[in-house]
């Protein structure tokens, strides 16, 4: 799992029928700080994330365990918003 900043959203009217009813979102990986570490990744949204939001992403095989997925083509899964990070 990773830390992640919703930057924005994804439109896409044609897509694989699997995603329909899917909210897509573009997503930027963080670290604790919130620093970039890799921008403009795009990933399934599974709880009602928004753009600003903090969240936690589930990457490879792993993001398809989420709720509604387990046969979709996705990669990158948020699998939660983030209410607050503590680093040391």
């Amino acid at each position: 799992m990773h830390l992640g900043k919703v930057a924005g959203t994804v439109t896409a009217t044609a897509k694989d029928a699997r995603l329909v009813g899917s909210k897509l979102h573009l997503t930027d990986l963080v670290d604790g700080n919130g620093e970039l570490l890799e921008p403009a990744r795009v990933a399934v949204d599974t709880c009602g994330a928004g753009v600003g939001d903090t969240v936690l992403v589930a990457s490879g095989s792993a993001a398809r365990m989420a709720a509604g997925l387990s046969t979709a083509p996705v990669d990158l899964a948020i699998i939660a918003v983030v209410d607050r990070v503590s680093a040391a």
